[in-house]
């Protein structure tokens, strides 16, 4: 295991070290509840492999992007949010406030919502 990734917040969860709320997992993903919800569903989608940002992505993770965004519509459905609407949000870089460097997708839902999304 590699530093970066025995430190990495998300990594820790993905290994049990650190308890999390998970809503879903699969030998790719894990989705578990935001801690600071913005909504009254937050739900954060991560890959099992430690990959710092979307940046980071390569063409050989195309499965992996993929299987963040299928998890998307299994995770609205289990919320209950998958007929009325979700957003699903990643953030990319210290300037986009991505505040942990391992890809998550913020999957949002149970309300209505605007744009933009930050006023």
């Amino acid at each position: 295991m590699k530093h970066h990734e025995a430190n990495c917040l998300f990594c820790r969860i993905v290994r049990g070290e650190i308890p999390a709320t998970i809503v879903y997992r699969n030998e790719h993903v894990v989705a578990f509840r935001d801690i600071t919800p913005v909504a009254p569903q937050h739900v954060l989608i991560i890959p099992v492999r430690h990959i710092s940002s979307l940046s980071e992505l390569r063409p050989e993770d195309d499965a992996i992007a993929g299987q963040i965004l299928l998890a998307a519509g299994t995770v609205a459905e289990i919320l209950g949010i998958k007929e009325s609407g979700y957003r699903l949000l990643f953030n990319s870089g210290a300037d986009a406030m991505q505040s942990v460097f391992h890809i998550h997708g913020h999957l949002i839902g149970g309300q209505q919502m605007g744009w933009p999304p930050f006023p």
